[in-house]
């Protein structure tokens, strides 16, 4: 288990279209509710004639912030370009020059066995080549897994070919729109993808395969306006929470605080962690009430779940 805050605060990962020239000044005036990450889509956002003009405008707004952080100061997200094929990692990134010191690093859609190995070169070319880490984070959305005479293998294989770059993976992220769409399934704003089952299997395999070494993100929810749609997404976070996910992919600048705010720390928790990681384990009695009296605390039983608190509450906050 990754017990490093760096791998838990990607938290909402904001995406938006490569050529969307307006970021930059969203950006720069600080429009949107913070902390948050940003994707700059290459893939599904973008119409297949239009790519490589995209790529331009990436590089232009890459280039744009790296200038205003010269002479304004604002929040920079972490900046991750999602890239169509492992190829593309290499183009864009050798045509960013000085912009590439704002990069966190690039994510792969549909990521696969067939096109895992090739990842896995590039972004390691990559790191032999920047003074600073670029991280990568593969998305599980493929129909393949769906299956399930043959899901734990791809699973498994798939965790096996990042074991060479597993301390520059950030996240393991979940495309659960792209595997509700092999179905025709779409959830409306009073309906969570945890109750589709045979989605929250894939999810709880997924988890059960990956969560013991890596941050796993939670899906993309898709409304962000209208009647009920942030109690809906509220307990889609909480329930997201329940499976084993940490932070989401979020597609409006609306759904960011409750992002922020579903993954604070409660003060029990945060007062039991510690209560927990100071433990003596010479102590005659590794067990012990929590500090209001409410429950158990286990220093044996609870120490990763201490150690993941503490990183939430160093990236969220404690709730007050």
């Amino acid at each position: 288990m990754k017990n490093i805050a760096q791998y838990y605060n990607v938290g909402a990962l904001l995406y938006c279209p490569a050529n969307l020239e307006s970021i930059i000044q969203s950006i720069v005036q600080n429009k949107f509710d913070t902390p948050f990450s940003l994707a700059l889509c290459l893939e599904d956002t973008i119409k297949d004639d239009c790519v490589a003009e995209a790529e331009l405008v990436l590089i232009h707004i890459l280039a744009e912030l790296h200038a205003a952080l010269q002479s304004h100061t604002f929040y920079l997200p972490k900046l991750f370009i999602r890239v169509r094929e492992p190829q593309q990692i290499t183009s864009v990134w050798n045509r960013l020059g000085v912009s590439q010191s704002i990069v966190t690093g690039f994510i792969a859609p549909k990521f696969a066995p067939e096109n895992a190995d090739a990842y896995v070169s590039v972004i390691q070319q990559v790191n032999e080549q920047s003074p600073t880490p670029c991280y990568f984070m593969p998305i599980l959305e493929c129909a393949t897994i769906i299956h399930i005479q043959n899901r734990a293998d791809i699973l498994y294989t798939l965790k096996e070919q990042l074991e060479p770059i597993a301390s520059l993976v950030l996240n393991i992220r979940v495309g659960g729109n792209d595997l509700c769409h092999v179905f025709g399934f779409r959830r409306h704003s009073n309906e969570s993808i945890h109750d589709i089952r045979a989605i929250s299997n894939i999810f709880a395999d997924i988890i059960t395969v990956f969560a013991m070494d890596y941050v796993v993100s939670g899906p993309v929810w898709e409304y962000y306006s209208g009647e009920g749609w942030d109690t809906g997404f509220l307990q889609e976070l909480s329930e997201d929470r329940q499976c084993g996910f940490v932070g989401k992919t979020v597609i409006h600048p609306n759904q960011i605080a409750l992002v922020k705010n579903a993954y604070m720390v409660s003060q029990t928790d945060y007062d039991d962690a510690c209560a927990i990681l100071s433990w003596n384990p010479s102590a005659p009695s590794l067990v012990a009430g929590s500090a209001k009296k409410e429950r158990m605390n286990e220093y044996k039983t609870h120490y990763n779940w201490a150690n993941q608190i503490l990183c939430l509450a160093e990236v969220y906050g404690i709730s007050l």
